[in-house]
């Protein structure tokens, strides 16, 4: 069977894309950077992984909390003021931050540095589709989520690198400086100036009353803990075994892999339904996990990773799929934003308590828990899915593309 593949030069040739693609990646390269770089500046100034993972989590707390506002705030007031005032003082936080030296001071600036967070990818996503023509739309995406997933293959080595080779206080800089140019792009392209929010659907329903979008919203509790242990276990197993520059080295693996897994799931997306894909992919990549809390950090924990990030890049469209054809008309937006919301709380309390587990027991347990949760989150899919089996079929054309929009970290 001959694969029709997307034709990624054409979309490029469309007036202003390569300027949207290009202004987008800087300010994606900082939000992939920071957390490791506030990780490293507070373990740095307090020599406690308990305290960085307590920093880094109510960063991305307090930066899951607020994303659905921030989509009620675009889709209310448009891109322009948001942009324009976030960007500065992110950039401005980013410096406050790299000057801290007490625990409660570096804590309280993390916390305050979530709050700012511009909404990148939450504007980037909807000027694509006054960039390039309906039917370009797929290819336009799909080009963007690669962009996006590059820059989380380089972010976490960089920040590693500036923050074991010069101090964190350089890395947390050049975020600064990376939010501030790509921002500073990013308002300066013709299409942020001329694009409207949507127009509502006045008689959608309530997006909490379907039963579908809670089982997914416990899910999303339980796989945000167990993934915050997991982004907080890693850097602190490196650092105990005193290899911290390898940190930045295994996340760039997972983010290499979870491109490749999308890239499969979406050769398959038309050929099963996302539920059946999503509970037997939910299976695999439970028991792939099971090696992990017994790795050490060299190529054993390196392979097992590898698993994890490709059933878990495949895993992410089956999931989008799936809330596009569970979730009322109209919600299309909050549907993603609130879910982050739900699952991004809860992996900022996994990384909040996985910094004391770390330090008093060990990185493993919280590694453990990764695992466990897995299982726990196969189980709910699995007894819930009379509430999902609107995505027990083969999506439409019209849902694949809404899904492909949709993937991406919505909280910022």
């Amino acid at each position: 069977m001959r694969l029709k593949l997307p034709n990624y030069g054409e979309v490029l040739k469309s007036p202003g894309a390569t300027r949207l693609l290009i202004s987008a990646f800087p300010a994606r390269m900082a939000y992939g950077m920071v957390a490791l770089s506030i990780y490293f500046k507070v373990h740095q100034e307090t020599d406690s992984i308990a305290v960085a993972g307590l920093a880094a989590g109510v960063n991305a707390l307090t930066g899951a909390t607020t994303a659905g506002i921030r989509g009620w705030v675009i889709d209310r007031f448009g891109m322009l003021w948001p942009l324009r005032t976030l960007v500065p003082l992110y950039a401005t936080m980013l410096i406050a931050l790299s000057f801290g030296n007490s625990e409660s001071l570096l804590v309280i600036l993390s916390a305050l540095l979530g709050f700012t967070g511009p909404p990148i990818n939450l504007s980037v996503r909807p000027l694509w589709k006054i960039t390039v023509p309906e039917e370009k739309w797929r290819s336009a995406f799909a080009l963007d989520t690669a962009a996006m997933n590059a820059s989380g293959v380089v972010a976490p080595v960089v920040a590693t690198w500036l923050s074991v080779s010069f101090g964190a206080e350089v890395a947390l800089a050049t975020c600064a400086a990376l939010m501030l140019l790509g921002g500073t792009l990013l308002l300066l392209t013709p299409q942020v100036g001329i694009w409207n929010p949507e127009v509502k659907e006045k008689d959608s329903l309530s997006l909490w009353r379907i039963r579908g979008i809670q089982i997914l919203a416990i899910e999303g509790v339980v796989m945000g803990i167990g993934w915050g242990m997991f982004d907080i276990g890693i850097p602190a197993f490196g650092t105990l075994e005193g290899i911290p520059e390898r940190v930045g080295t295994i996340f760039a693996i997972m983010s290499v892999f979870n491109v490749l897994g999308g890239l499969f799931a979406g050769t398959i997306s038309r050929q099963v339904s996302p539920l059946k894909a999503f509970r037997f992919n939910y299976l695999i990549w439970a028991l792939a996990s099971v090696p992990l809390a017994m790795t050490h950090f060299d190529w054993t924990l390196a392979v097992v990773v590898i698993f994890l990030a490709f059933f878990g890049g495949a895993q992410q469209v089956f999931y989008w799929e799936i809330t596009e054809s569970v979730r009322p008309k109209g919600t299309a937006v909050q549907a993603m934003a609130w879910l982050w919301t739900i699952e991004g709380s809860a992996a900022a309390m996994g990384i909040a308590i996985g910094g004391f587990i770390s330090e008093s027991l060990s990185p493993r347990y919280c590694l453990l828990v990764t695992t466990i949760a897995l299982f726990i989150g196969f189980a709910i899919i699995s007894m819930g899915q009379r509430a999902l089996s609107n995505a027990d079929r083969i999506p439409t054309p019209e849902e694949d593309l809404r899904a492909m929009e949709d993937t991406s970290d919505s909280t910022r």
